[in-house]
């Protein structure tokens, strides 16, 4: 069976698929991009909003050793971790704590750093393709501690940012608040990253791609793909309705569910998730003009189109592990912390964050075959390097080399 339906199957409707799947159409391929729910409704929706081109520190840190005990035990902490679930997933584990030497964060630092600084030339185009300008906001980007220790505990993050071409000013406590007023908690500095924007709705960023991405040709289904078979012609992807269809190529790019999703090669990869929280107060969304995410208690609080949404920790724990209240009590003990006291929370929600142990996604063919192309892993800035990330997809499926150096992504380093 060598007649394929579509020149490319995007499995996900994230940022990263639709970014994928609009670029792919753009230049002229046939494309279907399959998902059961709303594009943008997962992760992409419950984000920071942050389009965070500074993000080159990874999750992983030497100091991670020394605060460990602290962060597992303090009620305080803004992270979490199921034991059970760690003893049940030893591999991924030990992998990440091996990744937080010195040298192992210097080198993915660095990794990120080369990668990022390409998002807006993935991104940008995507925007304005889909009509969506409006939706982004040009206002920089705080990130302040509220303790001196915090701060010098960061000198090192901040160095790697900076060696990085990352560009941010160093701001006092009365820098801080000239900015942001309404700021109640302890401020001891603020970093303030210049030209950084954020996205007001990135589930209608990804909603006007969709609508664009049809307009162009595109074929969207609202299945989920639950395994491929790749061969020498192209992969015939099994869709949830019970049908069949064929590609030239297939992308994966299905967040943190990529592993349920077999034939592709993914469930052999140490795809892990942080599962994050947010809180959302409609009424609130003047409180603050810009992200403003405090350092110690691990979250952002970013003015939205549908109020102020306070979004983060981490949640080591399995993926259909159930919601944890604890953590979205914890982000309005926080929130009011920051601003004094507020509503009970308009709404509140859990996403997964899909992350490799070494804070690099997975981008490039699958082992399985090249007939598959990887795209994942993308942890806390998938918003960031989605459109970057869906351009390079689409090199690979039409034989072209992509401008941005993938070799640190590949798969195969598993």
């Amino acid at each position: 069976m060598s007649d394929n339906d579509f020149d490319l199957i995007v499995v996900g409707a994230g940022i990263v698929g639709m970014s994928t799947a609009l670029w792919a159409q753009k230049e002229g391929l046939k494309t279907l991009i399959c998902d059961p729910n709303p594009a943008g409704s997962g992760t992409t929706y419950g984000s920071a909003c942050t389009i965070a081109t500074y993000a080159c520190v990874p999750v992983n840190h030497p100091s991670i050793f020394r605060s460990l005990p602290n962060l597992l035990t303090s009620p305080e902490s803004p992270l979490s971790f199921n034991i059970g679930h760690g003893l049940r997933n030893p591999r991924w584990m030990l992998s990440f704590l091996n990744n937080c030497r010195p040298q192992r964060v210097k080198h993915i630092s660095e990794a990120l750093g080369r990668f990022l600084i390409h998002s807006d030339d993935g991104l940008n185009p995507l925007i304005k393709e889909a009509g969506a300008e409006d939706l982004v906001i040009n206002n920089d980007c705080l990130y302040v501690w509220s303790t001196q220790s915090g701060f010098e505990s960061a000198r090192d993050s901040n160095a790697m940012r900076a060696s990085q071409g990352v560009s941010f000013d160093e701001l006092t406590a009365q820098d801080v608040r000239g900015l942001e007023p309404n700021l109640q908690q302890p401020i001891h500095r603020g970093l303030r990253f210049k030209g950084a924007r954020h996205i007001s709705s990135p589930q209608e960023l990804v909603s006007r791609m969709q609508t664009r991405f049809e307009a162009l040709g595109g074929t969207y289904l609202p299945h989920s793909v639950t395994r491929s078979e790749p061969d020498t012609a192209g992969v015939t992807a099994f869709l949830s309705d019970g049908s069949q269809m064929r590609g030239g190529h297939l992308a994966l790019t299905a967040g943190a569910r990529s592993r349920q999703i077999t034939g592709t090669g993914a469930e052999h990869l140490p795809l892990g998730t942080e599962r994050g929280y947010h809180v959302l107060y409609r009424d609130f969304g003047n409180l603050v003009s810009r992200p403003v995410g405090w350092a110690e208690a691990g979250f952002y609080a970013t003015p939205m189109a549908d109020g102020l949404r306070v979004a983060g920790t981490v949640e080591i724990n399995a993926i259909d592990a159930p919601f944890s209240t604890e953590r979205t009590d914890y982000l309005h003990r926080k929130s009011e912390e920051m601003f004094g006291p507020l509503s009970v929370p308009d709404d509140t929600w859990l996403g997964h964050r899909p992350t490799m142990p070494d804070s690099l996604p997975v981008i490039g063919p699958s082992k399985a075959s090249d007939r598959v192309i990887l795209a994942f892993g993308h942890q806390h800035i998938g918003l960031t390097l989605g459109g970057v990330t869906g351009k390079i997809v689409v090199d690979l499926a039409q034989g072209r080399t992509p401008s941005v150096d993938i070799q640190e992504f590949s798969a195969l380093r598993f």
